[in-house]
This record gives structure tokens, C-alpha cells and sequence, in this order.
């Protein structure tokens, strides 16, 4: 143990480790039906969603654990998730085997990126405030779509959105589980998210709203509906329009896990003496490697998790935290029986918190220099409204290099985001 995670080099104990990796699956487990629920409005069959789910979650925090021996766990993200039911499959008209060939590709390059001096060069060639605005954009994103889901906000024709009677029993659901969700976040209460869920159920059958399923623990769902779909639509990926989906897939998982890395490593004490990440490229490697499995089996792209921090906090500082995360996940996979019991108006409150803590970056904008702040705001609103991740991006990093140039700071662009702003020229122009 000692020689394969560095345990009490790390002053930690088998004991803390476990304690983090509860947590943190705790902290993280709604993953488990909030997945299924989202890529499901896509045609995709639920019950393999979740096996899915929860296998490349096992795969991915395993590699994770023993390669790079970072607490860190590894599952489909959330907004990603969205962006392929959502705009991809629903908005754009490609269908979920096509979305999961994008992502198949996104993964490889990924792979790639992470292998290479790539990397490096993509990482400070991207504006750090386009970065966060683009969180904070899909942060927002799957805030809406879960007012949406759950009914709270319905159409008008007038105004085109509106919100719904708080009358409605399924909406009034909702917001009881959205308050006492936040309020548990408020207390700091770990397993806020997962907590609020549970609630959410129980309150709402007693409301009626909810009903309890015939058979909670039930055999693994079955893979086959989804398991290499991907394979036959790989030849539908050489279209010009899939390159913004296969590059939003990307860019949100390389900076996701990026982001959420050095996030993880600052706490944990896993930054060399130059402030690097220690065994970083392991790390990497781990997520891009999940996001290609993730594709084979057939989920969304998979991120590195921030609810991992909750697990650093308890104390976990090796991989076996990961590990532990990696048992509580197979554990789950004989209670699909609940899959019944996550309703819109369940995920709804989920979806709101998460996209609240996203929103956060917004601090990290640098609203005072309008060459910047301009792509950055549009790149957020064009997200949220256009309900296209792929668009908000291309907005942004097309607006970037003007404002950039008009304000006399042409040469602080990289080229590669001239040639980015090229690409996505003919994208609007050519859509």
C-alpha cells in the first residue's frame, strides 16, 4: 500500500482514505441518474446510460487512482452532458450515435493533447477570462435546462420563456428541493446536492408527485443499446459542421479537467516547488483516456470531478481515495430500480446548484478591459440563449481577435486563435 500510493508520505491513513472516498462519492453520486435522465431525451436507453455511467466512472477514477495516484474521481460532466442531448442530438438534428462518434474523436485528441507539448501550447494560447467565461456559460445553460425540465419555466408567446404557477404541484416539488439544497450548500454540508435529492424523493411522494417503483435492487442494465453505436456513424463525422461539436467537446473537457486539477492539486499539497502539478500528465492522460471509454460504452464525455475537493477535505490525499469512489460506484450498479424514482422535478434542483457553482467564475472575468470583457459576455449569453455550447464558443473567440485588434493589441492574439476565429467564421457562415 504504502509503496503503491504513498500513504504515509502523504500523511494520510487507510482509514482517512476511506472516509474521503465515501464523501466524495457521496458528494458526487447524483451523476449517477442525473446522466441517464439528460442524454435519455436523446433517444438513448436509460438503462444502459446508467450502467454506462457508472462503469466509465469506476474505469476512469481507477486510472486515476493507480496511474497518477491522485483522490481525484473521474465521471461524465455535467453540461457536456447536456450540450450532446440538447444541442447536438435535439437542436442540431444529429443523431445520439453520431454525438458519441464527436466524442469518441474530442476523446482521441484529447489523448493526443495530453501525451504531447500540445498542451502547453493550447492552455496559454486560450485567454484565461474566455476560459471561465465559458463555465460560467454552461453553468447557466444547464440551470435553464432544469427550470425547463421541471416546469418552473414554460414557454410564451409573447416573452418566449415565463414562469410557471408555483400552484403546480411538480413545480412547487421543485423549489422544495432547490431550497433545501441550497440551504445544505449553504451549511456546507458535503453531500448538499445528493442530500437535496434524496429530500426532493421523499417529500415528493408524499406529495404525490413521485411513486415509489415496484423493485428497487434489479439486475445490471444491460450495455448492448449503447456499447460501440458509435462506430457506423464515424463516417458522418467528415461534414464541416461537426468540427464546432467536436471542438466544444474538446475545449470544455481539456479545461475542465485542467481547471479542476490544479484546483485539486493546490489543496491536496500535490504542486511541485514551481507550482506544477505533480505527476500532472498521469492525471491528464487518466481523464482523456475515460472520455474515449466513455464513448465505447456510450456516455457523454467525462471530466474530472470538483466534488473531489469534499473528499480532500475529509482528508484523502492519494489514489486510494480514488479507489474506494471507484467500489461505492460498483455498488451502485444494482439499484436501477431508482432510476424511476429521479424525476425532472428531482434532477431540477441538482442542475440549478451546479450551475450556481459555475457561476462563480465570473469573478475571474476581467470586466474592466472591454477588449475582453465583450467576447467574454457574449460567449456566456450566446450559451445560455442560443442553447448551443458550440455557438457561445464560436461567438467568443471570433469577437476576441477583433476587439483585440481594434484596441491595439493585436500581438498579444496567438495565432492559434486567429486561426480558431477563421474556423468559426465559415461555421456562422456556412450554418
Amino acid at each position: 500500500m504504502e509503496k503503491l500510493f504513498k500513504i504515509k508520505a502523504r500523511k494520510s491513513s487507510i482509514s482517512r482514505e476511506f472516509i474521503a472516498g465515501l464523501t466524495t462519492f457521496l458528494a458526487m453520486g447524483y451523476i449517477i441518474f442525473v446522466n441517464p435522465q439528460i442524454l435519455g431525451v436523446s433517444g438513448m436507453d436509460q438503462g444502459a446510460v446508467f450502467t454506462a455511467t457508472i462503469l466509465v466512472t469506476i474505469i476512469g477514477t481507477l486510472i486515476m487512482g493507480f496511474l497518477a495516484n491522485y483522490p481525484v474521481a473521474v465521471s461524465p460532466g455535467m453540461g457536456i452532458n447536456a450540450f450532446f442531448a440538447y444541442t447536438v442530438v435535439l437542436g442540431m438534428g444529429f443523431t445520439w450515435q453520431q454525438a458519441l462518434a464527436g466524442a469518441f474523436i474530442s476523446g482521441i485528441l484529447f489523448l493526443i493533447i495530453s501525451l504531447t507539448k500540445l498542451r502547453t501550447l493550447i492552455i496559454d494560447s486560450i485567454p484565461t477570462s474566455l476560459k471561465h467565461a465559458v463555465g460560467v456559460g454552461i453553468g447557466l445553460f444547464i440551470m435553464f435546462i432544469g427550470l425547463q425540465n421541471s416546469g418552473v419555466v414554460v414557454s410564451h408567446p409573447a416573452t418566449l420563456v415565463t414562469l410557471n404557477s408555483f400552484t403546480d404541484r411538480g413545480v412547487l416539488l421543485t423549489v422544495i428541493g432547490l431550497v433545501v439544497t441550497l440551504v445544505l450548500l449553504v451549511k456546507k454540508v458535503p453531500a448538499a446536492i445528493f442530500i437535496g435529492m434524496v429530500v426532493t424523493v421523499i417529500v415528493g411522494m408524499f406529495m404525490g408527485v413521485i411513486t415509489w417503483p415496484d423493485q428497487i435492487i434489479q439486475p445490471i442494465p444491460s450495455l448492448e443499446p449503447t456499447f460501440g453505436a458509435f462506430w457506423n456513424s464515424m463516417p458522418d463525422l467528415l461534414t464541416f459542421e461537426m468540427i464546432p461539436i467536436i471542438f466544444a467537446f474538446l475545449f470544455v473537457d481539456f479545461f475542465d479537467t485542467a481547471g479542476t486539477l490544479m484546483s485539486i492539486a493546490t489543496r491536496a499539497g500535490l504542486l511541485d516547488s514551481k507550482g506544477n502539478l505533480i505527476d500532472g500528465k498521469k492525471a491528464v492522460v487518466a481523464d482523456a483516456s475515460s472520455t474515449v471509454i466513455g464513448a465505447v460504452v456510450g456516455t457523454s464525455p467525462t471530466a474530472s470531478y470538483i466534488e473531489s475537493l469534499t473528499g480532500i477535505e475529509a482528508g484523502g490525499r492519494t489514489g486510494l481515495t480514488a479507489i474506494f469512489v471507484s467500489i461505492f460506484f460498483a455498488a451502485m450498479l444494482f439499484f436501477s430500480g431508482l432510476l424511476g424514482l429521479v424525476t425532472p422535478e428531482v434532477t431540477a434542483p441538482a442542475l440549478i446548484t451546479v450551475g450556481i457553482l459555475m457561476a462563480s467564475s465570473l469573478k475571474n472575468i476581467e470586466w474592466n478591459r472591454l477588449e475582453i470583457a465583450i467576447p467574454a459576455f457574449m460567449t456566456i449569453a450566446i450559451i445560455t440563449l442560443s442553447y448551443s455550447i458550440a455557438d457561445g464558443i464560436a461567438a467568443g473567440f471570433l469577437l476576441y481577435p477583433i476587439t483585440m485588434l481594434f484596441a491595439g493589441k493585436r500581438k498579444e492574439v496567438h495565432p492559434v486563435m486567429w486561426g480558431l476565429a477563421v474556423i468559426f467564421l465559415l461555421h456562422f457562415a456556412l450554418a
